[in-house]
């Protein structure tokens, strides 16, 4: 059932685009919230094989307006060990990435310097800080020296993983994790010259416990603010974390989103900060051509959806839906007519989440059935088509525009040419696709015979 038909009973869309009757639901809990946006950032740290070339410009505020700036464009001119070049390299990285460029002489910088940066998953951040960790690490100091917050254990493994990798040629560096389950001996104080954890555990670590000597460390990491910030606690415990710490610690800040809660937080934390922000590209929608079919019912779509079928299959298409439902039954359905699709849902743990859309990028399913959750984030290349099965709504059933870009703006990309089709099956939803067209201010041409012999044409 789509939004539309449940109105009157109170409905609502879950995180996870799932329709809920709100007497039965109550409100997602932070902690539930937190791991929507932890999990999608996992997402995106298991499907990214290379760095994303980002093509936003870097917007860099420095501290102090009279040092001299500069950034680099190879990890050569950056002077670092010669351990730590060879494990750059090892990593299959050539050239610093745009936030690399900017972030790595500031990170570096002797005396140190303190960073707030904003970042997408995929530029290359992780690399950059765990860098930094690297550089001012002395492997024979048998002590914590660096203390790397992240949101969820399982963040924090993808982190240690990019630290095991870089200090591959470092034998006496060690990594421990300060996560739930990880008992140690009480008053036993630890080896590790990096210590990677969530917030709770690694301020129990440091205060209750005394395993780490707060005093002793030298550059403190919070990654994934805008996560962080999201659960219940991790805000208060990282504050109080940075507190004990020296007042010439490094610290670094990194967050995918600026959102006022998130630079309130970061100006707590992070004293006299150098700030990298990325200027927000204006998306195009010149190169995709947006068209809708006119239907009266759900199956109605669906044999529309048919129709279309072979004319959008030569090349890769993302079909969204509103609800898990709706995703997990066209899935159904168009794999009883012969079709082979993948479909993503909510309710997939993350490592097969990335599975699917590994077995997407590769060109093993031609079509991938989806909701909006699952699919923020994910980039594949070569998608030309884009079907919105159901039109983009927000919790009040508005037309969401962001979301309609979001989705539509996976085609078209690099100059090529882009095709949206857009499904309505009531006024209503004709209300709201009238709405996007105003917003975009970019006709939406009803789709006719003639224009399925264009698209195929366009995927060709």
């Amino acid at each position: 059932l789509s939004t539309l038909h449940l109105k009157d009973e109170k409905t609502k869309p879950d995180a996870n685009g799932a329709i809920v009757k709100a007497d039965d639901n109550v409100e997602k809990t932070e902690d539930e919230e937190k791991e929507d946006r932890a999990a999608q950032s996992l997402l995106n740290k298991l499907i990214r094989s290379n760095l994303v070339d980002t093509t936003n410009q870097v917007e860099v505020l420095q501290r102090d307006p009279t040092s001299p700036l500069y950034s680099v464009k190879s990890f050569e001119e950056l002077r670092l060990k010669p351990q730590l070049l060879q494990g750059v390299y090892a990593m299959g990285f050539n050239r610093p990435s745009k936030i690399q460029e900017n972030a790595l002489p500031m990170m570096l910088a002797e005396p140190p310097q303190n960073l707030i940066a904003q970042s997408q998953s995929g530029t290359g951040k992780t690399a950059a800080f765990v860098l930094a960790m690297l550089s001012r690490v002395e492997p024979g100091n048998k002590y914590p020296q660096c203390l790397c917050l992240s949101p969820t254990y399982e963040l924090a493994l993808q982190t240690g993983k990019v630290i095991e990798q870089m200090g591959n040629f470092y034998p006496d560096l060690k990594l421990a994790y300060a996560v739930r389950g990880n008992k140690l001996e009480r008053g036993q104080k630890i080896s590790e010259q990096i210590v990677i954890g969530t917030p709770g555990t690694v301020l129990d670590w440091c205060s209750k416990l005394k395993f780490i000597d707060p005093k002793k460390i030298k550059v403190f990491v919070l990654d994934e603010a805008d996560v962080m910030i999201a659960t219940q606690g991790h805000q208060d415990q990282s504050i109080r974390i940075q507190r004990m710490l020296p007042r010439d610690c490094q610290m670094l800040l990194f967050s995918a989103t600026f959102e006022d809660s998130v630079w309130k937080f970061a100006q707590k934390v992070v004293p006299d900060p150098n700030i990298i922000k990325l200027k927000r590209e204006e998306e195009t929608l010149d190169t995709i051509k947006q068209y809708y079919v006119l239907c009266n019912n759900r199956d109605e779509k669906f044999r529309a959806l048919c129709n279309i079928y072979g004319a959008i299959t030569i090349a890769q298409a993302m079909i969204f839906c509103h609800t898990r439902k709706t995703a997990g039954w066209l899935a159904a359905e168009l794999s009883r007519e012969g079709h082979q699709v993948a479909l993503l849902s909510g309710e997939m743990m993350v490592e097969q989440r990335a599975a699917v859309i590994e077995r997407f990028r590769e060109g093993k399913e031609k079509v991938l059935v989806t909701t909006n959750v699952c699919a923020r984030g994910i980039d594949v290349e070569q998608v030309s088509v884009v079907i919105n099965f159901d039109l983009p709504v927000d919790k009040d059933g508005n037309p969401d525009n962001e979301t309609y870009l979001h989705r539509i703006g996976r085609t078209g990309r690099f100059g090529k040419r882009g095709l949206a089709i857009n499904m309505v099956d009531s006024k209503h939803s004709m209300n709201i696709l009238n709405r996007i067209q105003e917003h975009f201010n970019k006709k939406i041409n009803k789709l006719d015979t003639d224009d399925l012999d264009e698209i195929e044409k366009i995927n060709n």
